[in-house]
């Protein structure tokens, strides 16, 4: 019949050398202390290949996970041997990775929770440990896996920026269009940002000018960035950010029409969604109806749209010069400023026709980092946050050990 030392160190996974001395219980602290030892005369490797005795120990700790509800921790000597050049060299424990205080399991476990949606100080809290604590155990295997990633037949990518908290803060994200993951992430929304991208992926060994298609929004800043760092690239402006400068243009509209009408107060989204319930859409119908100019902008807007099913590169850009040219003569200065900013964003515009690529990708990939943010009430440490995009967004392989429930 197997004794309780022989039970944990089957539960621990322990092979030779190494084997339980001592097991300890306080039970006014509610924590066991579980004591390791190693063969004495066993010959470890040492990294020249060439094997050795233990030339001295250290003492080391870890903490566990829990016993039942009790804490537990392992302690042992880790031996350390001494080269034929002179080079002392720790050597490894196969429960823990190396300047570790806890053991693999309790980090595997620490993942799984927080791959389970879990906040990381909520996490911290259940597992009784300081948060930042934790934060570098996330941040160890975050960085691990992320190192090791293979960016493999890269033509489309879209920048976006995210925002980390309350305020002008932002992160940079770069997304793969085609394997929907984020690939890199810095603080920022400058040029600059693009510049570290580009880096990050000739550090991969991706050929850059394999990229074909890249995807932004009409941000000066992105545009000279793509321009200079990613000239092999066809600029293609995300949809979403180009009918949102015509939705804008409609809500401008609507804020000069209401100075003195009522009838318009609490209508921004009422001529701005597609989707209304009956009421709401007679609603609209009659306030266009009463107030012409609106009428008018309302029609471009819906005019605008059809743009985006045309199969035909050619026959795009003719339709955009007609709806630029009815612009003009509709005098609607709200309008005519949209129309400025398409015309001079024309190419990247008419692109979309044949590339069809826009950032609601990266939309979607925003929305799951916003509901990370909002869990996690803000991020006050951008390498936790941009660690955390990671995670949840860069479909990234961990190497981790796998822990059951």
């Amino acid at each position: 019949m197997m004794n309780s030392q022989e039970i944990f160190a089957i539960a621990l996974g322990l092979e030779s050398p190494w084997s339980i001395t001592e097991l300890s219980f306080d039970k006014s602290t509610s924590r066991l202390d579980i004591h390791l030892s190693f063969t004495k005369g066993h010959k470890f490797e040492g990294s020249d290949g060439l094997s050795y005795t233990a030339y001295d120990t250290v003492e080391r700790s870890w903490q566990h996970l829990n016993f039942f509800q009790h804490h537990c921790y392992l302690h042992a000597r880790v031996p350390r041997i001494k080269q034929v050049n002179g080079k002392i060299q720790t050597q490894s424990v196969p429960w823990a990775r190396p300047q570790s205080g806890f053991t693999l399991l309790f980090e595997a476990f620490s993942m799984l929770l927080i791959e389970n949606e879990m906040p990381v100080n909520k996490v911290a809290k259940i597992l009784k440990v300081y948060p930042n604590r934790l934060w570098t155990i996330f941040n160890y295997w975050i960085s691990r896996a992320h190192n090791a990633d293979e960016i493999e037949d890269l033509e489309q990518v879209g920048f976006d920026e995210t925002s980390t908290k309350k305020g002008h803060h932002y992160v940079t994200t770069m997304v793969d269009l085609q394997q929907r993951r984020v690939l890199y992430a810095c603080q920022g929304k400058d040029s600059n940002c693009l510049k570290m991208s580009v880096q990050y992926l000739e550090d991969k060994g991706v050929a850059i000018d394999k990229v074909k298609q890249v995807c932004i929004d009409m941000s000066p800043a992105f545009i000279a960035g793509c321009r200079d760092y990613l000239p092999n690239a066809a600029i293609t402006f995300d949809k979403f950010h180009v009918v949102k400068e015509v939705n804008k243009a409609m809500d401008e509209l609507r804020k000069l029409e209401r100075q003195g009408n009522q009838l318009l107060k609490g209508h921004k989204y009422t001529l701005l969604k597609s989707r209304l319930t009956p009421k709401l859409k007679e609603e609209r119908d009659l306030l266009l109806e009463y107030y012409p100019r609106l009428g008018e902008g309302y029609r471009l807007k819906q005019l605008f749209t059809e743009f985006w099913d045309i199969k035909d590169k050619q026959e795009a850009e003719g339709y955009l010069a007609f709806w630029c040219d009815i612009v003009d003569e509709s005098k609607i200065q709200p309008f005519i400023k949209a129309a400025n900013t398409i015309r001079s964003h024309w190419t990247g515009i008419i692109n979309y026709i044949e590339s069809r690529i826009n950032n609601g990708i990266l939309e979607g990939l925003n929305s799951k980092i916003q509901l990370a943010k909002k869990r996690a009430r803000g991020y006050r440490n951008t390498k936790n946050f941009i660690n955390m995009i990671y995670f949840i967004c860069g479909k990234l392989k961990f190497d981790y050990p796998l822990y059951s429930t």
